[in-house]
């Protein structure tokens, strides 16, 4: 989750200062800057700057450009979509999730478990980008910052929290049914 809210600062940096101020140049500009910061502090730092950070740096250049440009903020509106589309590009290749289990849960967990989850989690990014261009396209900018930032972030959360339980149970019944552990 750290990463994926790494890859929307600059969206969230424009969602807090326009619902704060009301000012769409002040936040655009802001949200540019927080994601040129971002990028040089990961170099100074020697962190890699994946894929994904660069295309959202990218984004915040084209689109808060485009904000300020034509004096309309839809335009940040949608670019969280584009990045939840990337992200669902990403999350179709099989086992994605693999390298985020703890070695309990790639132990005991079948490829398949793994994989439809892997499908699940692009099915969800591709509805919440579906449906955050529906509301940037029609509502007012306040109602997409609470969407943007409270609903598409607690649905996220939720599929998460579903997913771990899913998990959870299927490593504990694998392993009482191997004798590792006793069935409770």
């Amino acid at each position: 989750m750290r990463e994926f809210l790494n890859d929307l600062l600059s969206t969230l940096v424009f969602i807090a200062l326009y619902l704060t101020l009301g000012d769409i140049y002040i936040a655009t500009g802001c949200a540019i800057a927080a994601g040129i910061a971002q990028v040089v502090y990961f170099r100074l730092t020697h962190r890699p700057v994946d894929a994904m950070l660069w295309m959202s740096l990218g984004l915040v250049i084209v689109f808060g450009s485009a904000t300020l440009y034509l004096d309309d903020p839809r335009f940040m509106m949608v670019k969280p979509s584009i990045i939840h589309f990337a992200i669902a590009a990403v999350m179709l290749r099989p086992g994605w999730i693999g390298r985020y289990l703890p070695p309990i849960a790639k132990d005991n967990l079948s490829q398949r478990m793994v994989s439809g989850w892997g499908y699940g989690w692009s099915a969800l990014m591709i509805v919440l980008g579906v449906s955050n261009i529906a509301v940037a396209l029609t509502a007012s900018p306040e109602v997409w910052g609470f969407f943007a930032g409270v609903v598409l972030v607690g649905i996220k959360l939720a599929m998460f929290g579903i997913q771990y339980v899913v998990f959870r149970q299927a490593v504990i019944r694998r392993l009482a049914a191997n004798g590792s552990v006793a069935a409770s």
